[in-house]
């Protein structure tokens, strides 16, 4: 082993886990992923960096690999990305997810306690644990109110990962991050879906978009900013946790109108919606107050939503044409 700080993700196939783990590489870090074994999973976030990584076999649904993971490491750091992330699938595999996103964080402490209890330990907790707010906008005391069961599993992951701090003084902090997107966030969230389909659209290749609740709005951010608040919890002398967000709330309507005025189209006439799309609980009014991140951490969003979303048609702009580029031959 080297005497460069290691760093343990599970997850490290998704959005932010591929972000984590580059921002953890250009700090010096020897990056472990811990990956599922399984011939659905894609490493296609981690092309450029994958020989820079050593990946491990292992899954959060299994105690013993776990363990195993964390003796073959040795981790400084342990970020534990892994979970079930897409909640309109939570209402159609509750069980499954409460597996994964509840009871695989008390597995990851577990084993945390067992194999490397010096180690410092980061829960990815989510906004969608508040649900059906009760106070705008959101903070670390604010209580929960989970509305799908991701939010209520998340909110077991977030409780159990607080008492494993105070009850055996381990090192784990928790961020409650708000939804943040990258271009190459699953096509199912709504960012993604908007704008891959404004590139199609622009490009001739779909006729419409179809969506959901129009309304309902999002404190949106950057995930390469994200990322660094992450690391950021690690680095503190004291564990805590800590909300992520930037404050600023946009709806899906603002989000599809800018990403259609960036390529110069009306959304009026390519925007239908569906009712069968909507939520069956709906969350509404999130938006978290990052004060104690920003003056406990140092940490605040540089990415604004407008760029974001910019960002993402853009992406999916050269995606789309170098794949129709390849198909032809060109």
């Amino acid at each position: 082993m080297t005497d460069r700080r290691r760093a343990l993700i599970t997850g490290i196939t998704g959005q932010d886990g591929s972000y984590l783990a580059r921002l953890l590489l250009d700090k010096g870090y020897e990056v472990h992923g811990m990956v599922r074994h399984s011939s659905t999973e894609s490493y296609d976030r981690l092309a450029e960096i994958q020989d820079r990584l050593v990946l491990h076999d292992g899954d959060v649904l299994d105690q013993r690999s776990l363990v195993e993971v964390m003796r073959a490491v040795e981790p400084d750091e342990i970020y534990n990305l892994a979970a079930m992330s897409y909640v309109p699938t939570s209402w159609n595999q509750p069980v499954l997810t409460a597996e994964f996103t509840g009871l695989g964080a008390t597995r990851m402490l577990e084993a945390m306690r067992e194999a490397a209890p010096a180690a410092r330990f980061y829960q990815a907790s989510s906004s969608e644990m508040f649900g059906k707010v009760r106070e705008v906008p959101q903070t670390e005391a604010t209580p929960f109110y989970p509305r799908s069961p991701y939010g209520v599993a998340k909110v077991y992951a977030h409780f159990i990962t607080v008492n494993y701090r105070e009850s055996y003084g381990l090192h784990a902090s928790s961020g409650i991050l708000f939804n943040h997107d990258a271009p190459c966030r699953g096509r199912q969230f709504v960012t993604r879906k908007v704008a891959h389909a404004v590139a199609s659209i622009k490009l001739g290749l779909q006729d419409e978009l179809v969506l959901g609740n129009l309304d309902a709005e999002r404190d949106w951010g950057f995930a390469g900013d994200y990322v660094e608040a992450m690391w950021l919890m690690l680095q503190q002398d004291e564990p805590d946790d800590y909300v992520v967000a930037t404050g600023k709330s946009h709806s899906v309507r603002q989000l599809v109108d800018i990403a259609f005025a960036h390529v110069g189209l009306d959304p009026a006439d390519y925007v239908r919606t569906d009712p069968s799309l909507l939520r069956p609980a709906e969350v509404e009014h999130l938006i978290g107050d990052s004060t104690k991140a920003r003056e406990k951490l140092g940490w605040q969003p540089r990415v604004s939503f407008e760029e974001l979303v910019r960002m993402m048609v853009d992406s999916d702009l050269e995606l789309l044409t170098r794949g129709t580029a390849t198909r032809q031959g060109a």
